[in-house]
């Protein structure tokens, strides 16, 4: 029969988590363990796997407040069941769909123009002439759901012209072209 309890050094060790971050989620309430007789922290053996979750969650960049609300919903008083767990992959579900929707455009987008306003790919004239896109708000809008054909379309429709201004103390186009350079 399984130990019940394993030491901090045990749980370090088998998690792949150092100590100093065991005692971390412990102060954060994320995982619960205890003390010897003789003061040393030891820890429920079910507890490997609250660890096991908290890293995967942080490994694709959700939050420990993400991770901690979720852990709220298992019970404390005993060790989670099969069911348990699968009623946190079910609430989790959208939210991991949105992750990896998120990273499969950041895979398939990134060599193309973004709509972040940097006009530096060729495409970036195609897609987002004159940083219409920034008109959209702040960040690579693309990659935030907006779609280049809408976005253009919506600029065409406003009486904005579709070329930036020039930029502080660039002289226009024009002006350029008057002094030969």
């Amino acid at each position: 029969m399984p130990q019940p309890w394993i030491a901090i050094g045990e749980l370090a060790r088998r998690s792949g988590a150092a100590a100093s971050a065991l005692r971390f989620y412990e102060d954060q309430g994320l995982i619960v363990g205890g003390r010897t007789p003789g003061g040393q922290r030891q820890y429920p053996r079910d507890v490997l796997r609250r660890v096991a979750f908290i890293r995967a969650a942080q490994s694709v960049g959700l939050s420990l407040e993400q991770v901690k609300a979720a852990l709220a919903g298992l019970p404390g008083q005993r060790t989670p069941t099969k069911a348990d767990w699968e009623r946190l992959s079910r609430d989790w579900r959208p939210l991991l769909d949105q992750r990896i929707a998120a990273l499969v455009a950041l895979r398939d987008q990134l060599s193309s123009c973004i709509g972040c306003g940097c006009l530096s790919l060729r495409r970036c004239a195609l897609y987002n002439p004159g940083d219409v896109a920034q008109r959209r708000g702040s960040g690579a809008r693309y990659l935030l759901g907006d779609r280049s054909a809408q976005v253009i379309a919506v600029a065409r429709a406003e009486p904005r012209p579709l070329t930036p201004p020039a930029a502080a103390g660039t002289p226009a186009p024009r002006a350029r072209a008057a002094r030969g350079t």
